[in-house]
């Protein structure tokens, strides 16, 4: 039997984009300075700017997002890591890579995937969540369909007429997440974000006959 391309997910969380690559078809193996219980495939604790990239077909990373997100100005006495371009120049070895990141991060020529491409949310509304993905290989993507009330899912933030905040069951109804707690969802990317720039990356892979 023909072995699993193998994936390395740096920065990985709890693994909403683990998973939706794994569904893709990929061996994926997590890296995170941080303990993750519940991350559902292999794990090592570990610094993403040193792991080895060598094994591995992909390499997707979602370095801190903290200092590029809207959310900063809420925050003025903060200081959080810029680690886009530092893992784009150790990336740029690798065969395929993705970086993920939110809006007004410095990707290069990202996509941009939303929730609603998908049709994610609950009854309460529409799940938007907003990604940018820069890669190596070019990317195909869905455009947005936003039609009606959105809902956030946000570790402690704050309701407004605008964002409706989701409890923990509606959040993973949202999210299409089952596995993870809260505070990790709010981290989270959507494994249907995944799962889709995945399955164009095994094609991409089956192309060069690997």
């Amino acid at each position: 039997m023909k072995a699993k391309p193998r994936l390395l997910d740096l920065f990985c969380g709890a693994g909403g984009a683990a998973m939706g690559y794994h569904r893709a078809g990929f061996d994926v193996v997590g890296v995170d300075i941080r303990p993750q219980p519940r991350y559902p495939f292999e794990f090592h604790i570990g610094d993403a700017m040193e792991w080895p990239l060598g094994g591995f077909d992909v390499v997707h990373a979602s370095p801190p997002c903290q200092d590029y997100s809207q959310c900063k100005a809420m925050h003025p006495e903060r200081v959080w890591s810029r680690l886009v371009d530092p893992i784009r120049a150790r990336l740029q070895v690798s065969p395929i890579y993705i970086i993920e990141n939110v809006p007004g991060s410095p990707l290069h020529n990202p996509i941009v995937l939303c929730g609603t491409a998908f049709g994610l949310g609950a009854k309460e509304g529409e799940l938007r969540r907003h990604r940018l993905f820069e890669s190596s290989v070019l990317l195909s993507t869905p455009g947005c369909a936003h039609s009606k009330r959105t809902v956030g899912v946000y570790g402690h933030g704050v309701c407004s007429s605008k964002w409706r905040m989701l409890n923990k069951s509606q959040a993973q109804e949202a999210l299409g997440i089952t596995w993870m707690n809260r505070d990790e969802m709010a981290q989270s990317i959507p494994p249907a974000y995944t799962e889709f720039i995945g399955k164009q990356l095994m094609a991409c892979l089956e192309r060069a006959g690997k």
